[in-house]
């Protein structure tokens, strides 16, 4: 009674050792990678072991989670006379053979699982094939392809009597996996405070309980708002400034004639009064990153560096954007300078304006690099502009048929952005239209009834000469 048990676990081990015998045994397993670079040679490995004789190698992609397997190489043994066909079946012998696949230049489309599948014929009847199969992931990393700082909420104005929060972000894009992002001012870390929301753009001063470090070593801007000199002079003189007054006749001086079409007022207003709520203290930040996923496979991150604005301290402060990557050899970075608008240059077409030209100022760069991107706002001084409105804003001002009563008008351009505002101001000069006698214009500068008329009757006159 007590030998039946271990007589039955003999049977079972010894049709186990018949069965093995005569099905033979197959082993497969793929080597590991660690991730690799998009742009790499990568070659799969599939391993295996087996006693049998060699029916198939077929390795599959992986693809839609599972459900999709692409056949990549195949090898067929039925067509291969690498094997001999006079094995002996009764001879049991362990061979060990390697399959590789080599992706010559990996992409990130590559990446996923996939299968290695061993097939051998079994050892009783060549019939049946006895089947195996290994797996693997191929991760494929890719490094950022581009990194960009801009400024939120541009372009903003100059805050003379009020706090304002700035923003900072950070766009870097191809990345796989997401890269670290942060934030460096003048070469140092910034130690940031994570912010998991963005601050309404309602609120106050961002502050923060940390002790504060104290920038006065910073070159401190302590610029004061100026007047012009040339509307300076005339306020001394008693007088009103001329452009509040332009002459309605044209420039009759012959001198005069030979000036460009737009006197250029050589000063510059650089408008920075800093109030009491500026602090030489170093300011809080706070970062917030979000992530936004690509068709690609690859990832968009965006890091977003808030803190309370202090042109004193701010202006011409660096502050660099760096990534580090493990698909990078060094960080990536890119790096910008707050800097206030300061010396537009003026450019005005024609050169030479006449009545009943159209004529555009535009403000042609700076005297400096600015950053961030500054608004700009055209008014007339003493008057409104030629449509009525009180002031334009954009970066070009046209004045279309600009009629003789303009003549020497001044315009102000102001440009600002968050850290500072600056003006500038140029004077129009108008000259005479040969084509459109005087007096014949209307108040829009363009020609009226009489000027039609007496036009009609000089061309009806030049007519009757030539014939």
């Amino acid at each position: 009674m007590r030998a039946a048990p271990s007589l039955r676990r003999c049977v079972c081990l010894l049709l186990a050792a018949i069965l093995d015998l005569a099905c033979g045994y197959l082993t497969v397993n793929i080597e590991p990678l660690p991730p690799v670079v998009a742009g790499d040679a990568v070659t799969l490995k599939c391993n295996f072991k087996t006693d049998g004789r060699m029916r198939e190698i077929v390795w599959y992609r992986v693809t839609d989670g599972g459900t999709i397997k692409q056949k990549i190489f195949t090898f067929d043994a039925m067509f291969s006379t690498n094997y001999s066909h006079m094995e002996n079946y009764r001879k049991r012998e362990d061979l060990v053979y390697q399959s590789t696949v080599r992706l010559p230049e990996v992409r990130i489309s590559d990446n996923g699982p996939y299968e290695c599948h061993v097939g051998i014929y079994d050892r009783a009847t060549r019939e049946k094939v006895v089947l195996a199969s290994g797996n693997i992931f191929l991760n494929v990393m890719a490094p950022p392809t581009s990194i960009e700082v801009v400024a939120a909420d541009t372009p903003a104005p100059f805050s003379r009597y009020q706090a304002q929060n700035f923003t900072l972000v950070c766009i870097v894009s191809g990345g796989k996996p997401a890269p670290m992002v942060y934030f460096k001012r003048d070469g140092e870390p910034i130690d940031a405070v994570p912010l998991s929301e963005p601050p309404a753009s309602s609120s106050g001063p961002l502050q923060d309980s940390r002790p504060f470090r104290s920038l006065l070593h910073r070159d401190l801007d302590d610029t004061k708002m100026q007047k012009s000199l040339s509307l300076l002079d005339a306020e001394n003189r008693g007088g009103r400034p001329y452009t509040e007054r332009p002459s309605h006749g044209l420039t009759p001086d012959p001198n005069i004639l030979l000036q460009p079409t737009t006197e250029n007022i050589p000063e510059t207003v650089v408008s920075r009064e800093f109030p009491r709520w500026v602090h030489s203290a170093e300011p809080t930040y706070f970062l917030r990153h979000s992530r936004t996923p690509s068709s690609d496979g690859t990832v968009e991150v965006r890091a977003l560096l808030t803190w309370t604005l202090n042109p004193q301290i701010d202006n011409e402060a660096l502050f660099s954007c760096e990534v580090k990557h493990p698909a990078l050899s060094m960080p990536m970075q890119a790096e910008v300078t707050l800097v206030a608008p300061k010396g537009p240059k003026i450019v005005m077409t024609p050169s030479r304006a006449r009545v009943g030209d159209t004529v555009r100022i535009l403000v042609h760069g700076f005297q400096n690099e600015v950053f961030p991107e500054p608004m700009f706002t055209w008014t007339r001084v003493g008057s409104r502009l030629l449509d009525g409105s009180a002031e334009f804003d954009g970066k070009e001002l046209v004045l279309e048929r600009v009629p003789a009563e303009l003549n020497g008008s001044m315009y102000r351009c102001t440009a600002q952005n968050p850290l500072g505002s600056t003006d500038t101001h140029t004077r129009l000069i108008v000259f005479e239209n040969p084509n459109i006698p005087r007096g014949t214009e209307d108040s829009n500068g363009s020609i009226g009834p009489t000027g039609a008329r007496l036009t009609l009757v000089l061309a009806l006159t030049v007519i009757l000469e030539l014939t």
